[in-house]
């Protein structure tokens, strides 16, 4: 797939699609540029009969997404009106992760922080490596989540913890990810690729439809 960044990387194998996070000098940091790029690869994923689902993960062994590229926010919202693109932008890529109607799994090696976190809590299975931390860091930043990304967070691990993740801003060793439903498996490092690949082919095995049809009661229920 032609892409107008190199700081995102799509490829089909058989019937599984990949979405790589190509920003490791900066720990795979969102920019506008992945953003927008997320916003074409995901539905062009959707379109393709051939992929049964995605499997989203970070370059290098840092990170799956350490959250926002905040290098770029003095040019890229300097003012009111590219701030508003801004958001225009990154939203269609949240919107394109919440949409999409094929499973969805996030596959995750060290950072995954704030919108990192967020991007993984799109997918529908989330596998990590020992090692691998999470956070949501937006109390100590001054920053509020909306509504729709607090409650995916408060559906998965309930408001109690909830709030506390939000509330306390601290990093979540991935024994304790997996210990509150954060993630739904924790692997050695060595093992990540080969466990996502084996769960990928068992999934994309099974009646497409039938994957599609639970996915939406899923998500509805």
């Amino acid at each position: 797939m032609k892409l107008a960044t190199e700081k995102m990387l799509a490829r089909r194998e058989g019937a599984i699609g990949w979405m790589t996070f190509n920003n490791p000098q900066r720990h795979n940091a969102l920019s506008l540029e992945m953003w927008q790029a997320m916003g074409e690869i995901l539905p062009a994923f959707q379109q393709d009969p051939a992929v049964r689902l995605v499997v989203m993960t970070g370059a290098g062994d840092k990170a799956f997404v350490s959250g926002a590229d905040i290098s770029e926010f003095d040019d890229k919202r300097s003012s009111a009106e590219a701030a508003e693109e801004y958001a225009r932008v990154s939203e269609g890529g949240r919107t394109a992760l919440a949409n999409f109607e094929k499973p969805l799994i996030a596959m995750i090696r060290g950072y995954c922080l704030g919108g990192g976190l967020a991007t993984a809590l799109a997918a529908d299975i989330r596998i990590a490596a020992e090692g691998a931390q999470f956070a949501i860091p937006a109390a100590r930043l001054g920053l509020g989540y909306g509504f729709a990304g607090v409650k995916v967070l408060n559906d998965l691990v309930g408001p109690a913890l909830a709030r506390e993740i939000l509330y306390t801003a601290r990093r979540l060793s991935a024994e304790e990810a997996l210990r509150i439903g954060l993630i739904n498996r924790l692997v050695p490092p060595a093992e990540l690729e080969t466990t996502v690949r084996e769960l990928a082919e068992s999934i994309a095995a099974n009646a497409p439809l039938t994957i599609r049809a639970t996915k939406r009661a899923v998500g509805e229920a």
